[in-house]
């Protein structure tokens, strides 16, 4: 005689039965079963139900007093000794499930399940701290609040209502994210370390239920390569816009997302919608895959409040794209904004901030006000001055939010085109600077380090990198001396640390030389880099040398100079050597300590000059 198996893990039920002999009267017919049990003697009473009874269960009208419970269609009938081996699983068997399984694949408001070992902790996708958004991994969240190690283990699952502010928080070796809002969640318990519990003493040998599992989660797919980017929607939430036309908006915003081809190594996306105050809704490291960034877009609630549109650009340009939310190095990043009418408030210093910040504006106006609305519009050019550049493709129209699929492809195309992405290159990240370092006998050592403390302020300020922005520095006396190059370190780490350990050599001055040399020798071998070429020289003296002609061939090889004096420097020879605006490119100090507050000015200059080279 063998066990046979009924399962029904998505009820979260299991029936384990001995068949009677062949031919038994109602084998296998749900509306037969007692009227078999009866037929042979036996009582039906014996099986109630559970107190954590299957959904299926509670459904079932009570044969008699005590709400016995019947078994699914097609289960075999009973005999005598199958009594003590009817074994009711119900809330007791875990259910097996992957290690992506989420909280919303459950739907029971109380579930056991069985999470496997050896998931990998980095893949995880959790939200929130102890009450998680039901789009998070169970076994995730189990790990990372303790309730099991990545070993694996029984894990008991309770449903709850959605909420706000699932909080990001560090457990167990697995980093929570913060979300802002979702509509279901669920939290997790240690679950019951026996698989199955029988009603009867009886020990069964059968094998483990064979039947249907919870469908996998598939896994994370790479996405569109062709279209690497980092973007975040900025959506219109105030009352200009209304609740009809916002969800018909959200419903745009989700079309082009799952037309960008969303993946792990495609584009990834967030969402802010401006109101009054603006909201982060998700970040880019949230979600990559269509589907989730899709059921998070469906989330989002609308706010009201004034279109405060320029405030809510500068935010997300400022706090949204950070290296902790995911933003990735070399990608381009991207804001659409999405317009309903006309901002109420200026966005033409948001989009000064967000080009300065390396981040690509498009703006996607819909309904533009008509002449009689003009008067209420504070900059009729909005459009043109918040976008990245005004040459007509980061501008983009719809006349009303009906029928907008048509609109959907365009809009892709433009994301899509990286090499139109011109705001990518900043100030920050797209300069070439070389350090000409006065290392003369007049200095002093402890004045030395006090030049080389500048360098560093002035350096670190930047996104060095292969593909950033690149550091080299050279000291002189009579002689010249390359400290490192532009190739020779990729990292801020590295370039800050060589910085501090440079020599100083002591001896004489000659400023002209070292210019000629530097040209020659640093800038020479990166000529055909696509970065911008500055060249910042600090000394403390009068050159033995003319300084004006390798200057001015410094000048016409397009290179940007910065010239800084210290105590003995004359204004002249600092005049000569600086870029026009004479007045902006040439500083003066009486004392090295002097220094520090020059800092942010050549910083700034830098940026100036690039941004200006860049129209």
């Amino acid at each position: 005689m063998s066990a046979a198996w009924i399962p029904a893990l998505g009820l979260g039920v299991c029936l384990l039965l001995l068949p009677g002999p062949a031919g038994s009267e109602g084998a296998g017919e749900w509306g037969s079963w007692g009227a078999s049990r009866r037929s042979q003697g036996l009582s039906t009473s014996g099986y109630k139900r559970d107190s954590d009874p299957a959904p299926w269960a509670s459904a079932l009208p009570p044969e008699e007093e005590g709400a016995k419970v019947e078994p699914p269609r097609g289960a075999p009938a009973l005999t005598p000794a199958a009594d003590l081996l009817l074994l009711t699983c119900f809330s007791h068997a875990p259910i097996a499930i992957t290690c992506f399984t989420r909280g919303l694949d459950i739907r029971k408001e109380k579930a056991d399940v069985l999470c496997p070992g050896g998931c990998p902790l980095e893949e995880f996708s959790v939200y929130g701290n102890i009450v998680y958004a039901s789009v998070s991994s169970i076994c995730g969240a189990a790990v990372h609040r303790g309730v099991i190690s990545n070993s694996g283990g029984p894990v008991r699952v309770y449903s709850l209502p959605g909420r706000e502010n699932y909080s990001s928080v560090d457990a167990n070796g697995i980093q929570s994210q913060m979300l802002s809002r979702w509509s279901a969640s669920f939290t997790v318990t240690k679950g019951k370390s026996s698989t199955q519990e029988a009603t009867g003493q009886a020990v069964s040998t059968a094998h483990p239920p064979t039947g249907k599992r919870l469908k996998k989660t598939p896994e994370k797919k790479t996405g569109n390569k062709d279209c690497k980017a980092d973007i975040a929607f900025l959506i219109d939430g105030s009352f200009n816009i209304g609740q009809r036309r916002f969800n018909l908006q959200k419903n745009f915003v989700g079309k082009v997302a799952l037309m960008l081809g969303i993946g792990t190594e495609g584009p990834h996306v967030g969402l802010v919608q401006a109101s009054e105050h603006p909201k982060i809704e998700f970040y880019l490291k949230n979600f990559t895959s269509a589907k989730d960034v899709l059921f998070a877009i469906k989330e989002v609630g609308f706010r009201g409040g004034n279109s405060n549109t320029g405030k809510a650009l500068k935010h997300t340009a400022q706090k949204f794209f950070t290296v902790d939310a995911g933003v990735r190095k070399g990608i381009p990043k991207v804001v659409v904004v999405f317009i309903d009418g006309w901002p109420s408030d200026d966005i033409e210093e948001a989009g000064i901030v967000a080009r300065e910040f390396g981040v690509n504006v498009f703006i996607v106006s819909v309904a533009k006000p008509i002449p009689e609305e003009l008067g209420m519009v504070q900059d009729v050019t909005f459009v043109d001055k918040a976008v990245c550049r005004n040459n007509g493709f980061f501008s983009y129209h719809m006349p009303n939010w009906f029928g907008t699929t048509k609109y959907v492809k365009p809009l892709v195309q433009k994301l899509c085109t990286h090499e139109q992405m011109m705001c990518s290159k900043t100030c920050y990240n797209s300069v070439n600077i070389a350090f000409l370092i006065d290392g003369s006998s007049s200095v002093g050592d402890s004045n030395f380090r006090l030049m080389l403390e500048f360098v560093s302020n002035i350096a670190k300020t930047f996104e060095i990198s292969d593909i950033g922005a690149k550091i080299a520095a050279v000291q002189f006396t009579y002689d010249q001396r390359t400290e490192f190059s532009f190739t020779d370190y990729s990292t801020k780490e590295n370039v800050l640390a060589v910085i501090r350990n440079i020599r100083y050599m002591s001896g004489g001055t000659a400023t002209g030389d070292a210019i000629s040399f530097t040209v020659r020798n640093v800038f020479g071998p990166i000529r055909e880099s696509p970065n911008k070429n500055f060249l910042v020289i600090v000394t403390d003296g009068q050159s033995y040398d003319d300084v004006q002609g390798p200057a001015a061939a410094a000048h016409d090889a397009g290179i940007t100079i910065f010239s800084v004096g210290v105590a003995w420097a004359p204004l002249d020879d600092l005049k000569d050597m600086a870029s026009k605006p004479k007045e902006s490119h040439a500083f003066f100090t009486r004392e090295f300590t002097g220094l520090e507050p020059i800092v942010s000015d050549v910083i700034r200059g830098i940026c100036r000059d690039f941004l200006e080279s860049q129209q």
